[in-house]
């Protein structure tokens, strides 16, 4: 539902948005259209300066670019790749990436990298047709890597933090290779907006190499000095899996959407979006071991009234639960035991 109050306060503009609002949009868009017009008019009533203009017009212009790519594979899976982009081309690290991407592609997934060299181009490379780029633009790395499918699926953008939306909300599942500061900018990226609930539950799988300990001795930093003093819970560990070969991170990420498949949060209830239902002593078991992060006992439902207005996924079985909306560490936890059931 629209907020009223957001308007620019002039009676004569306000009428011109709402008729523009009302000839360019469905009765479903309708408010979000308007509210897109006027905050477009209070950029100029703001008298933005040029170089903020520019900023909202070209972040504008590329999140539309990227929405109109995705939007007809958004029922495909898709895992989002991450690695050093100095990976070479012959090394071992590099040919478990393009075995990662060949596994997760056979599967049923797309994929998603940054378009660049190594362990990105590793992943287009596995992937082949069902693989995509988002490519940053940057004056010392030009062209995308060449096994990036030409056309629709490579996506040019300016901004990091564009680039970044698309990466999560465009994907169901992250993978981390061995990396340099882009990498570990999106593991603690990713890491983040699971632990406060910003983005949806995902599986989030490092790979260490059976030759390296790069990531086991990323988590000896995080629990020696993290954990220990207090700036993670344990519980936060549940955000992550590491895994030492392709075949292991290709099931991480497929067994999380075994009997898992989404989830819908209400004002009043979570509900949780199943392949398969679950009996009802199971319920119970599993609402005794998470009763810390929830009011009563997970139940059988049916579809929150947005999701009927939506008419999103009505056939799956469904449970709901009052969730407290914090330990998102801990709702991972939950969602692996109902893959288990």
């Amino acid at each position: 539902m629209r907020d009223k109050n957001y308007q620019t306060g002039n009676p004569k503009i306000d009428q011109l948005v709402d008729q523009l609002a009302r000839e360019y949009s469905t009765p479903e868009s309708r408010s979000h259209i308007h509210d897109l017009f006027t905050t477009v008019i209070k950029l100029h009533l703001d008298r933005a300066d040029d170089h903020d203009l520019y900023q909202a017009n070209t972040t504008l212009k590329e999140l539309r670019h990227i929405f109109r790519i995705f939007k007809p594979y958004r029922n495909a899976h898709k895992v989002v790749m991450f690695g050093s982009h100095r990976t070479p081309e012959k090394s071992r690290e590099y040919k478990l990436a393009q075995q990662f991407a060949e596994e997760i592609t056979k599967k049923g997934y797309m994929v998603i990298t940054g378009g660049g060299g190594g362990i990105m181009e590793a992943g287009n490379r596995g992937a082949g047709s069902k693989g995509f780029a988002v490519k940053i633009k940057l004056p010392l790395e030009m062209k995308p890597n060449p096994y990036v499918s030409c056309g629709e699926k490579l996506i040019n953008v300016k901004y990091f933090f564009t680039r970044k939306l698309a990466f999560i909300k465009e994907s169901d599942a992250t993978i981390l290779f061995p990396g340099g500061f882009g990498t570990h900018d999106e593991s603690f990226e990713v890491l983040t907006l699971l632990q406060t609930g910003k983005t949806l539950p995902r599986p989030v799988v490092m790979v260490d190499p059976p030759w390296s300990n790069y990531w086991k001795n990323w988590l000896g930093f995080l629990k020696k000095e993290l954990i220990r003093y207090k700036y993670l819970q344990p519980a936060d560990l549940n955000l992550f899996r590491i895994v030492r070969t392709p075949k292991a991170a290709v099931k991480e990420i497929t067994g999380f959407y075994k009997n898992y498949h989404s989830i819908c949060y209400g004002r009043e209830a979570t509900v949780i979006r199943l392949n398969k239902k679950i009996a009802p002593q199971e319920l119970k078991k599993l609402s005794r071991k998470y009763r810390d992060i929830m009011a009563g006992e997970l139940q059988p439902c049916g579809p929150l009234p947005a999701e009927v207005r939506s008419k999103k996924w009505l056939d799956l079985p469904r449970i709901c639960f009052k969730f407290d909306r914090q330990s998102y560490n801990q709702l991972m936890g939950l969602i692996r035991d109902i893959n288990t059931l």
